[in-house]
């Protein structure tokens, strides 16, 4: 057993008094610590708590980094033109949607790769990591002189990315009170938008040649976004590692010195006590998870959630990836836009909203329903638009566009929330990286490429209705994975997590 309650709030106030006496001790013995099987109410403190500070803190350390990922991808999408013009890198409309196929590949990557070290090394240590590796990429692609150059740090950019979504999707399901996870979960992926809206923003004095010169302000476009990764940085050294991955790996002190850290700065906030923790959990402690165990979590013993996650992140990855990336070039090439910012902006707006509006009726009326209602929705009303596509202007395509992903938004975001809530903690960054490469791999990968071509192709006569296949192939896959929620969605509403998805530590010491 840990210590007591009155036992841990006396050790949070020596631990006060001597921390860096404690972290030296933790640092040279975590690694050599035996593991033991023990029973621990760390879930239960951290899922009873009210809504605080901290918890801002770790939204804030931890959810902004999509602002940066929607910033990339917006930036991208703006700058098409400048890209393929004199003074940018001579690319094709179907070089353009490569290059996004090339960064999206580097995300799968990037997710696959640093999603099995999460769960090896812990989630502090690889999202400080994955965002250095993004601001490498990202600063060098401004420096780029040729198209090869250029799709090899948009790779790097993307493996940064991919890495993110691991890491940080799973220190936020573990450090945010159950109640509060799904609206949470679904804000934060939904801050995507609000880093797209300031890229589309961001590119319209940055491509005006009158203000800066044309061969740098794409450029100065890349290297700005480091600007936002540098500052995330900051905040985020002060975001604790997960005391749930800490007490399943040998480190149940740490684990315990962390929780109470939170709780006390919750009572000075709050004022009161707090409610005793109803629940605990006795787990059989383990270094790490072999893969081939992992691959028997997920297909054998969850085989429907499986097929749930896959279905929602293929067709949310093809929606996203092929509409937006391809957004921009389409105003510009059938539609008579030279400055895309504006429309780009006011969908990227639309988004935000609908991640901020239909976010918290996840914990409300539930995941299922919700999930099936918005990938319902949205395919249904991007198969109109693909009907009238020919009758819009720029205008009523964006206002389209704003309609359609104002629904899909909180869809899309849901499935990261799913793949990191409804699996066993000890696979819960590996399961994500793996749900978010093959659906983007299949979705992500192939929709730009495949708008790319239709661009292209459709350019030489003007008839911008030669992409609407594209939006008919969206549109069935966003309604195919809403028709699989219904029938294999998991009701993890202001669930536990460990109540939701029992640990394999927990089997184990169950079995033992």
């Amino acid at each position: 057993m840990l210590l007591a309650p009155g036992e841990r709030a006396t050790g949070a106030r020596d631990a006060k008094t001597d921390a860096q006496a404690y972290n030296r001790s933790m640092a040279s013995t975590k690694s050599s610590a035996p593991l033991r099987t023990i029973t621990t109410d760390v879930p239960a403190r951290l899922d009873r708590l009210p809504w605080s500070r901290w918890h801002w803190m770790i939204v804030v350390g931890l959810g902004t980094v999509w602002i940066l990922d929607g910033l990339e991808v917006t930036i991208v999408g703006n700058l098409s033109d400048a890209i393929k013009g004199p003074d940018g890198l001579g690319l094709t409309s179907a070089d353009i949607g490569l290059a996004g196929a090339v960064y999206v590949t580097g995300s799968c990557f990037g997710a696959l790769l640093f999603g099995q070290l999460t769960d090896r090394f812990g989630r502090k240590k690889l999202f400080i990591l994955t965002l250095a590796v993004y601001l490498v990429g990202t600063v060098l692609t401004a420096f780029s002189m040729n198209p090869l150059y250029y799709y090899a740090m948009r790779f790097l950019t993307g493996m940064g990315l991919g890495g993110e979504y691991a890491a940080v999707n799973s220190a936020i399901d573990e450090l945010i009170p159950a109640k509060y996870r799904g609206r949470i979960d679904i804000l934060i992926n939904g801050s995507y938008w609000l880093g797209a809206a300031g890229g589309a923003l961001l590119t319209i004095p940055l491509l005006n040649p009158e203000l800066v010169p044309a061969w740098l302000g794409w450029r100065l476009c890349f290297a700005l976004g480091a600007v936002l990764g540098l500052c995330i940085l900051f905040v985020r050294r002060n975001v604790p590692e997960s005391p749930r991955w800490l007490f399943i790996h040998g480190r149940e002190d740490e684990s315990e010195r962390i929780v109470t850290d939170i709780e006390e700065r919750v009572v000075d906030q709050h004022g009161g006590d707090l409610a005793e923790p109803d629940a605990d959990i006795t787990v059989k402690q383990r270094r790490t998870i072999s893969l081939a165990r992992v691959a028997r979590t997920v297909f054998r013993d969850y085989p429907r959630r499986t097929v749930l996650c896959l279905a929602m992140f293929i067709g949310q990855a093809f929606l996203y990836n092929a509409f937006f990336f391809t957004f921009g070039d389409t105003l510009q090439t059938f539609l008579g836009v030279d400055q895309t910012g504006v429309y780009i902006a006011l969908f990227a707006v639309s988004n935000f909203l609908g991640a901020l509006a239909l976010g918290p009726l996840f914990d409300s009326v539930g995941r299922v329903r919700m999930i099936s209602a918005t990938y319902i929705v949205s395919g249904v009303l991007l198969a109109v638009a693909g009907l009238v596509l020919g009758d819009l202007t720029a205008w009523t395509l964006t206002f389209f566009g704003m309609v359609v992903f104002f629904v899909a938004s909180a869809g899309a975001s849901s499935a990261y929330l799913t793949a990191s809530e409804i699996f066993p903690m000890e696979t819960r960054a590996l399961c994500i990286a793996f749900f978010y490469a093959i659906g983007t791999a299949v979705g992500g990968i192939s929709g730009p490429l495949l708008f790319g071509r239709l661009i292209e192709s459709a350019s030489s006569s003007g008839d911008i209705t030669g992409i609407a296949v594209g939006y008919y192939i969206g549109a069935a896959l966003m309604i195919g994975g809403g028709v699989v929620a219904m029938f294999l969605g998991v009701g993890a509403e202001r669930r536990s997590l460990e109540d939701v998805a029992e640990p394999l530590s927990a089997q184990d010491a169950r079995e033992g």
